[in-house]
């Protein structure tokens, strides 16, 4: 079988070269303002979101409840559950750093574009991907920061729920709601340019990945990082996806789901958003420079999951 190369995936490793050797755009001593272009294309993002979302297919959605909970306790409560138990070791070997940055990875919710995509090519519940992809990200506003909160607030200084929350219904949730009111007037010109939106969406999360690696690079904080830390993430974000992959699978199979059933509770129970990881960190972790330690299982975890569930739907479309 061949598979597709993800471009995306190639244009964020281009990135992350182009703010090793050009770290100075990225630093805060830099006279591009690529904080405020990121904080008003986050805004954006959202926007558009919103105006994407439909009210019709999410109400549809609501039926098939066990399922939904499945998924959405699969993403927010088995994988930080599967990583807490790591602290102590983490702390005996003096890599808060990296375990953290692994918790952050579980503790967001799923992705929207590829579960969809994903769940159709496998031939899968569609309206219930659509719908649990959707909401996933709203709750995760929410739920991600509680997870974060309870090791960033005791160990790191400047983190402020309060102000997160803050920062996250403004730049987030306000343009959501926005886009929600608007949907009328502007929902079909949503759906009809989506391809050119999606584009923009990845513009804003390169630039947010290369202000996170060079603010990284510019304060030599992959100086310590050796090439083990890198296989050994490969291998943790590896292990979480197949651990909750065959978890999940198993639960749907208990609880007697129809095929359809189970395959959009794998596909979008695993999953884990790379756009509201981005922009998440940006919001978390404005007070350290260690955010692009924080995004590097984010990005191996995305990568994987595309080429791994891409040969898993492409085999399941074809029953």
């Amino acid at each position: 079988m061949k598979f597709k190369t993800d471009t995306f995936v190639l244009f964020i490793i281009a990135v992350i070269v182009l703010a090793y050797f050009f770290p100075q755009w990225g630093s805060n001593k830099s006279a591009v303002p690529l904080d405020t272009i990121g904080s008003v294309g986050i805004s954006l993002i959202f926007f558009f979101y919103g105006l994407k979302l439909s009210p019709d297919k999410l109400v549809a959605g609501l039926k098939n409840w066990k399922m939904h909970v499945l998924i959405h306790v699969s993403t927010f409560l088995f994988f930080p559950l599967v990583v807490l138990p790591f602290y102590p070791l983490a702390k005996i070997f003096q890599e808060e750093t990296l375990w953290l940055s692994v918790l952050f990875l579980a503790a967001l919710p799923s992705t929207v574009s590829s579960s969809v995509v994903m769940v159709s090519i496998a031939r899968g519940n569609i309206p219930a991907a659509i719908f649990n992809a959707s909401i996933s990200g709203i709750i995760g506003i929410l739920i991600t920061p509680l997870w974060m909160g309870l090791f960033l607030q005791t160990s790191t200084a400047g983190f402020d729920l309060g102000i997160i929350y803050k920062k996250l219904i403004v730049e987030i949730m306000l343009p959501v709601l926005a886009g929600i009111l608007l949907q009328r007037f502007g929902g079909k010109y949503a759906v009809r340019y989506s391809k050119y939106l999606s584009m923009f969406d990845k513009s804003v999360i390169l630039l947010i990945i290369y202000k996170s690696f060079a603010e990284s690079f510019e304060e030599k904080i992959f100086s310590n990082m050796r090439w083990t830390h890198l296989l050994l993430l490969s291998i943790i974000v590896t292990g979480l996806f197949f651990f909750i992959y065959f978890l999940t699978g198993s639960i749907a199979k208990r609880l007697q789901f129809s095929i359809e059933d189970r395959i959009t509770a794998q596909f979008c129970g695993t999953k884990k958003s790379l756009i509201h990881g981005t922009v998440f960190s940006k919001i978390l972790f404005s007070h350290t420079a260690a955010i692009g330690i924080i995004l590097l299982p984010l990005m191996l975890f995305h990568a994987f999951q595309i080429f791994f569930v891409s040969f898993i739907a492409t085999k399941l479309g074809k029953r």
